[in-house]
């Protein structure tokens, strides 16, 4: 709840003050302030799904009710925030790979891309682990 909570500061205080200060700092720049704000705000809220998502999980974990269908959808809203998190970036990437003077950004947000690819893939890995258990524990409870 404390990490939510800072991510809500964050997402509404911080970040359109800092690019409305990097705006002021480079006017030649300025323009893309909205854009940034509007993709830093998208991406932190990404986080904030996979924060709920994931707490939920934990709730059913202590339940003993993680093998259950309910959990499958709590696992489908991370694999579809970090999906979405991704296409951002890679539109991101591709804005910046087109525009950039030096390799070290690009090379970044690349490194940030598989990252986050890796991620989704392992997600989605877990998901059909997820989903076979479920099947299983479903049934055993109909043969017992």
């Amino acid at each position: 709840m404390v990490l939510f909570g800072i991510l809500v500061v964050f997402q509404t205080l911080s970040l359109p003050g800092q690019f409305a200060y990097m705006a002021e700092q480079s006017p030649d720049m300025a323009y893309l302030r909205w854009p940034m704000t509007a993709v830093s705000v998208f991406w932190v809220l990404c986080v904030q799904v996979v924060i709920v998502a994931t707490w939920r999980l934990l709730t059913l974990v202590k339940k003993d009710r993680i093998f259950s269908p309910a959990s499958l959808a709590w696992v489908d809203a991370i694999v579809w925030a970090i999906a979405a998190a991704w296409l951002v970036l890679l539109g991101v990437f591709l804005y910046v790979g087109f525009n950039a003077d030096d390799p070290g950004l690009p090379l970044l947000l690349f490194l940030m891309l598989v990252g986050i690819a890796a991620l989704g893939l392992l997600m989605v890995v877990m998901r059909a682990l997820l989903r076979q258990a479920t099947t299983l524990r479903t049934d055993m409870e109909a043969v017992i």
